[in-house]
């Protein structure tokens, strides 16, 4: 195959994964098996390999995925249910004082995000930026700006949230990496993009709150909490258990790869207890115990969090195992070797390359987590023949969530859950919620094409 042909089969997939989900309104999970068959068949591959592939490909996928982001996903819903999220904010704006509650919005937005949705933990805060805009008579975007950016930086940028655990997993990279790039270079972008952003568009535009919350989610979550919220210590402790031992696991890897430190019993324990599994195990149970059993939650009442936790959940896997089916197939039929070949004569860095792929798909469709998978499914292959360490491959991760977070507009659903929210028309939206994503996406990729020469 020439390598203009490899540019041809590549580009058309994408441009039918688009049409499949934009006009004919297939699911991205049937549509991403059905680009993988496309690319399979027209690159020469015999049916049965093609079929091989798929199997190979959602299995190697899944194995890791599906139960890091189950577990995640049932700690996250404990978090929610047990009021722990709306107390973890109550406690930072009391410590950060009302006149920096935009600092404590985004801070808020940056932990919330690590175990609980996008979506949700917007819904579930919503009514405290209510509650200080009414307070101090200021704009929504004054708060809702920075805990958005916080939210959304977090969501896009550091695991256990779905989108970077799945394009590690594609692109073959260990989370702690991701963690620590994410934590180090998402941060100071959350801050630009929050506080800084708000203050300047909330003096643009004045979206005043209701005059009383209404929210019925958020009345649900509090209808489940029986006790006074769980305090900031331990909510803090819950977030950062699984990510310290996670960290903990990558630190040891690389010690023991560099002979820095000899491999013991005490090693294997720690590389035991950092796994993500027996991290989010361990986190997971402890939730289970000191945010429900502990505070009178019944059995039957666990069982139905951990159940109600798992429907978006599944949509995410399913989505992220297509994805894996996608990259296998490049792999098998030997694009990825051959375009990866070519791309060794450009002089396009590898994470610019990334953040494109994510963006196009992003801008196109509106789906973040298509766009990740799109691009993780493409950028795999061409990795792979190129040999990029592991802190490498974690800032390609970034490049790739930071690409997937460009210009939400009418065709995301957060577009319009934010405008619905914070009181906005389409225009407002546009105004604030899109410029604030762009910041994001383009302050990621700059953090990670400097971060890409120290590393």
């Amino acid at each position: 195959m020439s390598t203009p042909y490899i540019i041809f089969i590549v580009a058309s997939a994408v441009a039918v994964l688009l049409f499949l989900v934009l006009k004919l309104k297939i699911s991205a999970f049937i549509s991403l098996l059905l680009v993988s068959i496309y690319v399979g068949l027209l690159s020469g591959m015999p049916p049965q390999e093609v079929i091989n592939s798929i199997q190979d490909g959602m299995g190697g996928t899944l194995g890791f995925v599906a139960t890091v982001v189950g577990l995640g996903a049932i700690f996250g819903q404990m978090l929610e249910s047990s009021g722990g999220a709306v107390a973890l904010a109550h406690s930072l704006i009391k410590k950060f004082g009302e006149k920096r509650a935009p600092s404590a919005m985004v801070v808020t937005g940056f932990i919330v995000a690590i175990p609980v949705f996008f979506d949700v933990g917007f819904i579930i805060l919503v009514p405290i930026i209510y509650a200080l805009a009414r307070d101090t008579k200021k704009s929504l975007l004054f708060y809702g700006i920075p805990l958005l950016a916080g939210l959304a930086v977090t969501h896009s940028f550091i695991p256990p949230t779905p989108g970077p655990v799945a394009v590690a997993e594609i692109i073959n990279v260990q989370l702690g990496w991701v963690i620590l790039f994410g934590v180090i270079l998402g941060f100071p972008v959350a801050v630009v993009a929050g506080p800084v952003w708000g203050r300047f568009i909330s003096k643009k535009i004045m979206v005043f709150p209701p005059e009383e919350t209404t929210d019925i989610a958020f009345a649900e979550t509090q209808n489940e909490i029986t006790q006074k919220p769980p305090s900031f210590r331990l909510i803090a402790l819950l977030i950062g258990i699984p990510l310290f031992l996670i960290l903990l696991n990558t630190l040891s890897d690389v010690l023991i790869d560099q002979q820095a430190l000899k491999e013991t019993t005490f090693t294997n324990t720690i590389r035991f207890l950092g796994h993500p599994f027996s991290a989010l195990i361990i986190a997971t149970l402890l939730a289970i115990y000191t945010l429900c059993i502990r505070r009178g939650f019944s059995g039957n009442k666990v069982l139905e969090l951990s159940t109600k936790a798992l429907g978006p959940a599944g949509i995410i896997i399913l989505i992220t195992g297509a994805g894996g089916v996608f990259k296998e197939v490049l792999v098998d039929s030997g694009i990825g070797k051959i375009l990866a070949e070519s791309m060794a004569g450009s002089s396009l860095p590898p994470i610019f390359l990334a953040w494109i792929l994510a963006a196009i798909v992003r801008v196109t469709q509106g789906s973040a987590t298509v766009a990740m998978i799109t691009a993780a499914g493409i950028m795999a292959p061409l990795i792979q023949e190129m040999n990029l360490t592991d802190p490498h491959r974690a800032l390609v991760v970034l490049a790739i969530a930071s690409g997937a977070t460009l210009l939400s507009h009418v065709n995301d659903s957060g577009f319009w859950l934010v405008g619905k929210y914070l009181r906005m028309n389409e225009k407002q939206t546009l105004q604030s919620w899109t410029v604030m994503e762009s910041i994001i996406a383009i302050g990621g990729l700059a953090t990670t094409m400097i971060a890409s020469f120290f590393v």
